[in-house]
């Protein structure tokens, strides 16, 4: 293959082609836990984070519902990946090889904000929230009833692989993905006067884009380590029903997502799936959630 500019222009063609398509074919699943936030700087602040709003009576002035200030301050990241073509494959006519290559870069991209999420997720048993606290913690603070400091737990302990209840029925989700510039264009450099086509006679194909993830309200996610069975599941439920904010507020968690390994998928479709238990009496917690199975927590 004689090697000029329409011959560049048609390769870069094709091989855009085939990043297109397979970036559009893929159905990511962090949407289904986080919430995309739009960013236009290097880093956003979540400084709201920690007051749910509520309705009260009015009665009187109104009471202003001032929102926290915990500096809760997520920084975008730079991430790249390129694949490289050397001339003598092109000069050779043996560039179909590299289809599925630039296919499955497309596929990459577009499944990378749930390697970032559930990466996240995963680490959330030591990674801080917005309240200085891990995310699954066993004494984040909250006031009480009467106005007092005191502990509330989302974590249900234990040792064994972990799995998560989340409820991601409200627009904001458990965690937040943050983006900046999407992971969506590739870019070329394959003409003769670039460096790296003139030093090493590769045309390089790539793409980079700008992102970070965080948490959102602790409240909305239980994280166990428990053993997946029927009482630790009703302990996680009961626990997230019973989540209050500040001076006992209800705030209405309905979990409806339970997040595990590929290791626990038998367990989650037993428990949520199963019409009857191992020793034949009702299942009473069939499809009282959803499962996603996330090979990303393996």
């Amino acid at each position: 293959m004689l090697i000029n500019s329409a011959t560049l222009t048609s390769l870069y063609t094709g091989f855009n082609a085939s990043f297109q398509s397979a970036f559009a074919g893929v159905e990511p699943m962090y949407q289904r836990v986080a919430t995309t936030v739009p960013s236009t700087t290097g880093e956003n602040e979540y400084g709201w984070i920690g007051q749910i709003p509520s309705f009260e009576e009015w009665i009187g002035d109104r009471a202003i519902q001032s929102i926290g200030t915990h500096g809760y301050t997520i920084k975008n990241k730079s991430y790249v990946n390129t694949i490289g073509v050397k001339r003598p494959h092109i000069e050779d006519d043996n560039v179909g090889v590299y289809r599925p290559l630039f296919e499955d870069l497309g596929y990459t991209a577009a499944v990378f904000p749930d390697e970032l999420i559930f990466g996240l997720l995963k680490n959330g048993f030591t990674t801080d929230a917005y309240d200085g606290q891990f995310y699954f913690d066993t004494d984040h603070p909250v006031l009480d009833a009467n106005g007092d400091a005191t502990t509330v737990s989302n974590h249900g302990g234990g040792a064994s692989t972990p799995w998560f209840l989340l409820d991601t029925s409200r627009p904001l989700k458990p965690l937040i993905y943050q983006s900046r510039k999407p992971f969506d264009r590739l870019v070329r450099k394959d003409q003769d006067t670039d460096d790296n086509v003139f030093m090493s006679d590769d045309f390089l194909y790539g793409m980079d884009g700008r992102c970070n993830v965080g948490f959102g309200f602790w409240q909305m996610g239980y994280g166990s380590k428990q053993p997946l069975d029927a009482a630790n599941y009703k302990a996680a439920r009961a626990a997230m029903g019973g989540f209050k904010g500040d001076f006992g507020r209800p705030l209405g968690i309905k979990p409806n997502l339970l997040v595990v390994p590929p290791s626990l998928e038998g367990e989650a479709v037993e428990l949520l799936s199963a019409e009857r238990g191992a020793a034949g009496a009702s299942n009473i917690w069939r499809n009282t959630a959803e499962i996603l199975v996330v090979p990303w927590l393996a």
